[in-house]
């Protein structure tokens, strides 16, 4: 397999025109190898326009969970974020490593949590073959208060510039919320099937908060999130 075509492809074909034009985002996409990433008997389905299952429970679909975001979906998180270099970044699902990589790339310290130990290694492996030691994987709930969970010297305290989930939730929990910086940035897609909007939300001030819809997809659940009725108004 030309990898390096196929990541050509993936790019021009799925990414771009989903309105992914960040020059920086799309060749950050062609330097990150997505196929190390993927486990050995995915490999070849690195670059398609899918979720990849990343454990057999989810190659099963007992917890779909587990699986990578589509490629389109990843790219276009990145663009929403705008990460810049002096950031620091909390990502919410680790899976594999991949988004914990590419948010790497652009920030100055990233921890991305993983509730299955197994994933946390392997994102853990994977983050040390690419060479990205500001990245530090940890295995923990994403869905626990953080601000509370963990001792204030604690980087994972907070507060962060952006916060990512990588996963879908009901509603947007307003413990992450309060990791923020003023000018922080969190995305996360939110609903419930069959349609879900990506939700990026910036905290404009110490009690003000700011949230936009920028485009509608779905994408499996984050695990332990809270899960209210879709018909409570």
């Amino acid at each position: 397999m030309n990898y390096e075509q196929a990541r050509f492809n993936m790019i021009e074909q799925q990414i771009r025109p989903w309105e992914v034009l960040d020059s920086q985002v799309l060749s950050l996409l062609a330097v990150v190898k997505r196929e190390d990433f993927v486990p050995a008997a995915y490999r070849a389905m690195a670059f398609v326009d899918m979720e990849i299952p990343l454990s057999d429970a989810a190659a099963h679909h007992q917890n779909p969970g587990q699986c990578m975001l589509a490629p389109k979906v990843e790219a276009r998180i990145l663009q929403d974020v705008a990460v810049q270099k002096h950031e620091k970044v909390l990502e919410i699902g680790a899976g594999s490593g991949y988004m914990a990589a590419l948010l790497a790339h652009r920030a100055q310290q990233v921890i991305t949590l993983e509730i299955d130990p197994t994933l946390a290694q392997m994102a853990r492996s994977n983050l040390q073959k690419a060479g990205l030691y500001n990245a530090e994987v940890r295995t923990g709930d994403g869905a626990v208060n953080l601000a509370q969970a963990v001792s204030s010297n604690d980087p994972l305290h907070g507060p962060f510039d952006v916060i990512v989930l990588s996963g879908s939730v009901a509603e947007v929990p307003a413990s992450l919320l309060s990791l923020l910086k003023v000018g922080g940035r969190l995305s996360a897609i939110v609903g419930f099937e069959p349609m879900m909007r990506a939700t990026l939300v910036t905290r404009v001030a110490e009690q003000a908060w700011r949230t936009t819809h920028a485009w509608d997809t779905v994408a499996p659940r984050l695990l332990n999130f809270p899960e209210p009725s879709k018909f409570n108004f």
